[in-house]
Parts: C-alpha cells; structure tokens; sequence
C-alpha cells in the first residue's frame, strides 16, 4: 500500500498485507485508511503518519468492502457470501456477521450516501438492495432483481454476466452497476425500476 504526494511528486510505502489487496477505502474524517486483503485480514492505517493503526482477522478472503461515512460503517463482502458489518470507531469485533442474500459469489459491495442502505452484486448477473437495521421491520424492504443478462433472439439461449462495478450519485442518490456485458444501467432504488441503459461499449 502506497500513497502519492502529488505536490511534491513523491510516493512513499505505508505498508502491505501477505497477498493481494483487494479492497481500499479512504475515510477522511478519520484521517485513515481501511484495505481488505485476499491474506483473510483487514488493515486499518493512520495516513499522517504511514503507520498501521490494527489488524483484524476475517475467516476468509475479502471480495469486496464500503465504507457508509453518513453512519460511520464499514462492510466487507468475503468469501463464501459471509457481509462483516463493522463500526469504523470501534473495529474490534464486527456489529454484524450475515450471509448474503445472493445465492453466488459476492462481485461488489457499496454503501448508500444515507448510510443506512447498501448494494450488493454477484457473479450471477444479480443485484440486492439490503438494510443495516437488523429488525424484521425494516428487513422486510430488502429486494434482489436480476440484470445484465442478455438473450439471443435466435436460440433463446441466455448469457448471464458478473456484475462488476455499483456506484451511487451523491446528490439523486439513484445507482449505476456496471457488468460484464459492457452494459451501464441506471436504477432507481426506492421505486424499485431502471431508469436507463447505455449503449455497449464493448
């Protein structure tokens, strides 16, 4: 893990993990940095001073992570579709251990600007809408639908594809996902419809 200081031109090392980094997430108001690692650890470092501030085990490799800066989150999609649900002020233990609502492999995680939501895809062209609240209340809101699957006309034959990429806007709060197919769409969340998709850019 590096950082660059674009003023004065100059990289510097602030650490590393045993294998690949898979994840990292800036959280400025703590002044730190959070990165997930296929080596089954999260790593929490001070980027004042390029010091490791904790390390924490994880029972397998992290696929994905987010941080919800509204509620002060962290979530870490790792393998075997286990979400760790953590308190960036206290990561000693996660708030929450649950396993994902999508039947395969856990592609992309990202936090709702509300901080109260987020967003998980999976290798299986599907996308799941889910809550931090744990109360069956508010669990009951949750929906999964599928997309960036694509038929041929001819056979009928369908080619589902991992969905890639999950961004929200900061200000409509509605989200793009990105897939495999090279397809862009954009989805309002709350009424549950895509608004557009853009063309293929493959």
């Amino acid at each position: 893990l590096c950082s660059y200081n674009i003023k004065k031109k100059k990289k510097e090392l602030i650490g590393s993990h045993d294998a690949t980094i898979r994840c990292v997430e800036y959280c400025g108001e703590q002044n730190m940095i959070i990165t997930g690692s296929w080596d089954k650890t999260l790593k929490v470092w001070d980027i004042n001073n390029n010091k490791q501030i904790s390390s924490h085990d994880l029972p397998d490799k992290v696929f994905a992570m987010s941080c919800a800066l509204a509620s002060n989150r962290l979530i870490c999609g790792i393998a075997g579709r286990q979400i760790y649900i953590y308190d960036i002020r206290n990561m000693k233990e996660p708030q929450q251990k649950r396993e994902s609502s999508l039947r395969h492999q856990t592609r992309n995680i990202v936090c709702h600007p509300n901080g109260e939501q987020y967003v998980v895809s999976s290798i299986e062209g599907r996308v799941a809408v889910e809550y931090f609240d744990p109360s069956a209340e508010i669990q009951s809101k949750k929906y999964a639908f599928k997309c960036h699957r694509v038929t041929d006309k001819s056979s009928g034959m369908q080619t589902i594809y991992p969905v890639n990429a999950i961004t929200f806007h900061p200000i409509y709060k509605t989200f793009a996902t990105g897939g495999g197919d090279g397809v862009v769409n954009i989805w309002d969340g709350q009424n549950k419809k895509r608004i557009c998709q853009f063309p293929n850019i493959n």
